[in-house]
């Protein structure tokens, strides 16, 4: 191995020049550091991160913890969240939890002194869980959680008024019969999106709600188009609480020669990229997914610049309605509410 000391040797310095030369020091003159980057070049020397790490106190890199990394919704968070890393020469380290508190917590210690700060996004964060297992020392920011801890700051997608959309956009249709496909339990996303729908269809005279469960697997989306199709009558609407339910309700729905939309409406929630090309297309909730991930990046990244207590402050992303074809016209009024838009898409 190539090692800092060979450098030296090779460029005629010391290894301390070498070492100021490579960390970006100032007291280097040009010349130099071109005769040691040239050096470094012909040998291919790579420095040791952990070395460095010791002398500038920074790795680097950082972490996030999410509950899942399967499917799109993580795939587009994880993306937007790596390309604003890759503009500050951040490293992105991901571990999923998986759900599970513990996993979440083992996770979280793991990441201790190898990241110079860390997003979380889960169901089991609170002040007594990161007092545990995170140290005070380490910036964080916590994606989609509940602002339970007011400490750290927040940044979160406004579920509720986009599921509010959703159901008055259906409602403006003229449905009135609306199943809602829940997601799991436990979960602020799934809890506020049932909110939204449940609000506002008790705010509706003649609307009726009925409930399906699921985890926001698209086989849990398949088994509630199933039991919709085992009662006595369809309801005009579906509401799944994400995308990959709608599409696995959409499956049973076409497996059993039940038209979409003529004979029932569908639509979900993320406006992930395959929701576009199902058949028909989905008409759904559209989160930012990948700027999600970039404004929770941006503010860590503000939040490890400085050595001031950071503002326990809560960013909302909004939310629009996408119309596609899924749930056929579109309706005379939208009644979106003051931060959700409708937009019409073919």
């Amino acid at each position: 191995m190539v090692t800092i000391k060979d450098v030296a040797r090779e460029a005629k310095v010391s290894v301390a020049t070498v070492s100021r030369a490579l960390n970006g020091s100032a007291d280097v003159t040009p010349a130099t550091r071109a005769r040691i980057e040239r050096a470094a070049a012909r040998l291919r020397y790579v420095p040791m991160g952990a070395a460095r790490s010791l002398v500038t106190r920074r790795t680097q890199a950082i972490g996030a913890l999410l509950p899942d990394l399967f499917g799109e919704f993580f795939s587009e968070l994880i993306r937007g969240i790596d390309l604003a890393a890759r503009t500050h020469g951040l490293h992105l380290l991901v571990s999923s939890s998986h759900g599970d508190a513990d996993e979440a917590a083992v996770a979280l210690r793991a990441m201790q002194g190898r990241v110079d700060g860390v997003l979380i996004m889960s169901p089991h964060v609170d002040a007594a869980f990161l007092r545990k297992h995170l140290a005070d020392s380490i910036p964080a920011v916590l994606l989609d959680s509940p602002p339970r801890e007011p400490r750290r700051p927040h940044v979160n997608i406004d579920n509720q008024g986009g599921a509010r959309a959703m159901t008055q956009y259906l409602l403006a249709l003229g449905h009135r019969k609306i199943a809602f496909i829940e997601g799991p339990e436990g979960n602020r996303d799934a809890r506020e999106r049932r909110r939204g729908f449940e609000q506002t269809i008790a705010a509706h005279d003649g609307a009726g709600a009925r409930y399906l469960k699921g985890d926001y697997s698209e086989e849990s989306g398949y088994r509630a188009g199933r039991a919709l199709l085992a009662g006595r009558k369809l309801p005009d609407a579906v509401f799944a609480a994400n995308d990959m339910m709608a599409i696995g309700c959409l499956s049973a729905l076409n497996e059993a020669g039940v038209q979409v939309p003529d004979q029932i409406a569908l639509a979900g929630f993320d406006d992930i990229p395959i929701a576009r090309y199902t058949h028909p297309p989905l008409t759904t909730v559209h989160v930012q997914i990948a700027q999600l991930g970039h404004a929770a990046l941006e503010r860590l990244v503000a939040q490890m610049q400085t050595l001031d207590t950071p503002e326990a402050d809560v960013t909302t992303m909004p939310c629009e309605v996408v119309v596609r074809a899924s749930c056929g016209s579109r309706p005379k009024t939208s009644g979106s509410g003051k931060a959700v838009q409708i937009r019409k898409l073919q």
